[in-house]
């Protein structure tokens, strides 16, 4: 189904999914990044913008989302939009990974179960869209929610994978000449035997496969498949309780911009066991490469202003074996942004352990 249903709108902001890339490319191809419509750091977020432009305009905004995200939304639904308290209205698009009865990954599984109703919960009303559902269909339904939205609710189309087209293409790159699967393969060398805890999304996959390329196990290796940015609050709670061992956090800028506030945690907290590589390709990636800010910003200043003793930022393999080298032998919090491409080889895999294997296998090998 073609997007003219969105043309009504004026306002959009949102996390990129990659069920929902024909919207994302849609909103880049109309208006860019800018005052219409704006990538954010979080879902939440998403939400508190949307309500911003409503108390401006008075007009009804677009937040898109993956359904990984409605764990972000719940609290500024249910106590900023929610009719009972300012009653913003709301228009949502939710990609729909781990719809019941299709096969996704793991983190997908019971999120896919509950979208539906997790909405529902929020008071929320909901639309399926799948392949078969005609653009007169979604255009009959905003006319039936037109009263629910005068009224200060919140509504929601939930989409289903290959439902949604836009024939317009776009290409995403920027100019770092690092790869990201070739930075974590740095890191695996330098960190040895160390536990590694790894982000959401393809650099989890990458360290997976690197590993099986090198005939090695997985049991150092943590690979945070679903909750994105949590993955240096995951590694600072092991390191508190582990401080003879050495902890590398591989992130991302997507991830590290998600929950911004871990880093200001972790720097407080200061744990000299803990090297915290992030891969700054200022794209969501994983979810089809729309850009973030982290190109826009200075995340070495925001790592020493939150309290990380030592932080770099590296351009080429050069600066960051030398980088790396010198936070194994640190014994104070070390903070690495390594700048990469936008690019993944098409053949990547993904992991053939479940999650609570590797879940146990870490544990177990966290014990020695």
């Amino acid at each position: 189904m073609k997007l003219d249903f969105l043309d009504r709108f004026e306002f959009f902001a949102g996390v990129p999914d990659s069920l929902l890339s024909p919207v994302c490319s849609y909103l880049i191809s109309k208006y860019g990044i800018g005052k219409q419509h704006i990538i954010a750091a979080n879902e939440g977020n998403a939400v508190a913008l949307a309500a911003g432009y409503h108390l401006a305009t008075g007009k009804i905004p677009v937040v898109y989302m993956q359904n990984s995200g409605e764990g972000n939304i719940i609290n500024p639904v249910a106590s900023l939009m929610n009719d009972k308290v300012y009653g913003i209205p709301c228009v949502f698009l939710v990609g729909w990974r781990g719809e019941p009865g299709v096969h996704d990954e793991p983190q997908h599984v019971f999120q896919g179960d509950v979208t539906v109703k997790l909405l529902a919960d929020m008071d929320v009303r909901t639309m399926v869209i799948s392949k078969t559902t005609t653009e007169a269909e979604v255009e009959a339904q905003l006319e039936t929610w037109e009263p629910l939205l005068k009224a200060g609710k919140q509504v929601a189309f939930v989409v289903k994978k290959g439902a949604l087209e836009f024939d317009g293409k776009t290409k995403y790159q920027n100019r770092n000449t690092m790869l990201r699967e070739e930075i974590i393969r740095h890191v695996a060398v330098v960190s040895k035997d160390d536990p590694i805890v790894s982000t959401t999304g393809k650099a989890s996959r990458e360290l997976f496969e690197i590993r099986e390329a090198n005939k090695e196990g997985h049991e150092r290796d943590f690979l945070t498949v679903g909750s994105m940015g949590h993955s240096s609050s995951i590694a600072l709670g092991i390191a508190l309780q582990k401080p003879e061992k050495k902890i590398w956090i591989i992130d991302g800028d997507g991830a590290v911009l998600m929950h911004m506030g871990s880093m200001a945690l972790m720097g407080v907290n200061k744990p000299g066991n803990i090297v915290h590589v992030v891969i700054n390709n200022s794209s969501h990636e994983s979810v089809g490469g729309m850009p973030t800010v982290a190109g826009e910003i200075d995340l070495v200043g925001i790592a020493k202003d939150c309290g990380y003793v030592n932080a770099v930022s590296v351009s080429d393999y050069d600066s960051l074996d030398k980088a790396l080298e010198k936070a194994r032998k640190a014994t104070e919090l070390t903070f690495i942004e390594a700048k990469a491409a936008i690019g993944t080889r098409a053949d990547l895999g993904r992991p053939t352990t479940t999650a609570k294997e590797n879940k146990e296998a870490f544990m177990e090998d966290l014990r020695k």
